[in-house]
Order: C-alpha cells, then sequence, then structure tokens
C-alpha cells in the first residue's frame, strides 16, 4: 500500500514538473527603445527653436514584443533642473521665475501589435510664452507596462 502511494506521489511530481507555462515563456522583460539619433529625428539636443512656430517630433520607438503608447512632454527648465538622459550639456540662461511658461503634455497612442514604430508628430509652440530653457521628453511604454525615457534640452527663442 505504501509503495502505490509513493509510486502515485512521483508520478503526480513528474507530470506537474513537466507541465510549463507558455505566458512566462513569453513574458516580456525587455524595456522598449526610443531612436532619435538617425537625421530625420527631431528635436535634438540644445536646438533652439521659436515661439509662434510649429516644428516636427521624429523618432523611431521598437520593442521586443510590442509596443503601446507614448507621450510628449514640454516644460520649463528656468530653475536648471535635470532629465538629462543625454552627455551633452546645454549652455542655460540665468534662472528665472516663470510668467507664462509653455506646457505640452500629449499622449498617443501606437497601433496594435506593432514591433517598430515611426512617430511623427507636428508641435506648436504659442507665440506669448516664455522664452528660455525647457526639457523635452518622450516617454514610450509597451504593452507588458515598461517605459523608456528620453529627455532633451531645448531653448524657446523670439525670431529675431
Amino acid at each position: 500500500m505504501i509503495s502505490r502511494r509513493i509510486i502515485l506521489y512521483c508520478l503526480v511530481c513528474l507530470f506537474v514538473m513537466g507541465c510549463s507555462n507558455d505566458d512566462e515563456d513569453n513574458q516580456d522583460l525587455e524595456k522598449p527603445s526610443i531612436d532619435m539619433s538617425g537625421s530625420n529625428a527631431f528635436p535634438q539636443n540644445c536646438i533652439v527653436l521659436y515661439r509662434g512656430e510649429s516644428f516636427p517630433f521624429r523618432a523611431i520607438f521598437a520593442d521586443n514584443q510590442e509596443l503601446g503608447n507614448y507621450n510628449i512632454e514640454i516644460h520649463n527648465n528656468f530653475d536648471h533642473h535635470s532629465h538629462s538622459t543625454d552627455d551633452v550639456e546645454c549652455d542655460l540662461e540665468p534662472k528665472k521665475i516663470p510668467v507664462k511658461a509653455f506646457v505640452y503634455n500629449q499622449d498617443f497612442s501606437i497601433p496594435s501589435g506593432r514591433k517598430t514604430f515611426e512617430a511623427n508628430n507636428e508641435i506648436s509652440i504659442p507665440i506669448d510664452i516664455d522664452t528660455g530653457d525647457y526639457h523635452f521628453m518622450v516617454r514610450l511604454t509597451d504593452k507588458a507596462g515598461w517605459q523608456q525615457l528620453k529627455a532633451v534640452s531645448i531653448k524657446i527663442k523670439d525670431r529675431t
């Protein structure tokens, strides 16, 4: 009787160990990537943009399994804080208190099933905002929830 229980127990253990979970085998453990280094990529670190004009955002996104969505945020850097993901240091204007700083925060979806996506968005800069130092940030999230951040410094000026 005991040997039958031992054999049955061993068979159950072998069966359980032999079962695999396909979800674990396909689990996404990698962050997506943001490529803003190509000749078409825009904006680049330390670029000067102008009030009252538009500019393109162009980047290539990639993920090992599936992309999710992305967010573009622009905010002032009048206090010289840092989000830098780039080694290049830009010249900063003196610190100042914002009066009417430009704030942009927009989410964008990526079509389902895509492993790569070429982002191309037009962004307008209001004419009546404070000039000075700003941060341009891109947050890319894949379907599994992993996120990648790319931040560059930009300067907004009057065209004169």
